[in-house]
């Protein structure tokens, strides 16, 4: 069964940069998009950005943009998700996940459309 890993994160203060990673856990696999969402307790998965892999076409949420770029290795079959500026409401887990299929039933922000995750990796941002 494929799986995804992340790796990354961590503890920072409001301000500083981080980034974080996220690749299979086995073999390389095909894939339409992939995608990083993160979750505070409690509250619901959010999308935070996403990456297109054949075009690299790239979507982010309003509340990180111009702060977060998504990018990916198409020889390592990765993403990586850069956070600059960060803020103490970035706090969250954050969970990679992968479209394998391209079937574009729902949107590229909607968690729906990914069939792959990752286990999660925390961020936390100090005030």
């Amino acid at each position: 069964q494929v799986q995804l890993v992340e790796s990354g994160g961590g503890l920072v203060q409001a301000g500083d940069s981080l980034s974080v990673s996220c690749g299979p856990s086995g073999r390389a696999f095909g894939t339409y998009a992939m995608a990083w969402f993160r979750q505070v307790l409690g509250k619901e998965r959010e999308f935070v950005a996403a990456i297109t892999w054949r075009n690299g076409n790239k979507n982010y949420a309003d509340s990180v943009k111009g702060r977060f770029t998504i990018s990916r290795d198409g020889v390592k079959n990765t993403v990586t998700l850069q956070m600059n500026s960060l803020k103490p409401e970035d706090t969250a887990v954050y969970y990679c996940a992968a479209d394998p299929y391209g079937r574009r039933e729902y949107t590229i922000g909607d968690a729906r459309s990914y069939h792959i995750w990752g286990q999660g990796t925390q961020v936390t941002v100090s005030s």
